[in-house]
């Protein structure tokens, strides 16, 4: 089911998901603008270490979205420690995994970093411009 299709039921609404989703979805342009310049810069090795950049960042958001949702369900004090704590425990999340990507794989490190904070505020900016600017109308908020 897209998110256009997705009729909102109060209550029932998964609205971290989809704004994770949303998030996620407009790496189609950020991505490629980010490995584009590490490509100039660093040649294939600093593209592919961009875009694995990138990709460890959406993955955070997804699972952002993902906890953040499943606690809203549950409780909102469950919902608020998700929030609060959860963020620690992604950003600690996503230092393991590109520690643990370094070790193991040989990559432009610096084109892995910068394409990694580069790409979360970029996306993160995005998406918070588009729900001031109110263009998620679609997701029911006051539930």
């Amino acid at each position: 089911m897209s998110l256009e299709q997705h009729e909102p039921v109060a209550g029932n609404v998964p609205v971290e998901a989809i704004l994770a989703r949303h998030t996620a979805r407009r790496v189609i342009y950020v991505g490629p603008v980010v490995i584009a310049l590490f490509w100039i810069a660093s040649g294939v090795e600093g593209a592919l270490a961009a875009a694995l950049g990138v990709a460890v960042v959406v993955g955070n958001f997804l699972l952002s979205g993902a906890i953040l949702s499943i606690s809203a369900r549950l409780s909102l004090a469950v919902y608020h420690a998700a929030a609060i704590f959860g963020f620690f425990l992604r950003l600690g999340l996503i230092t393991f995994t590109m520690l643990l990507i370094v070790q193991f794989i040989d990559i432009d490190r610096t084109a892995f970093g910068i394409s990694a904070v580069v790409a979360y505020l970029v996306l993160v900016t995005w998406e918070a411009v588009a729900i001031a600017k109110g263009r998620e109308r679609n997701l029911d908020w006051i539930s």
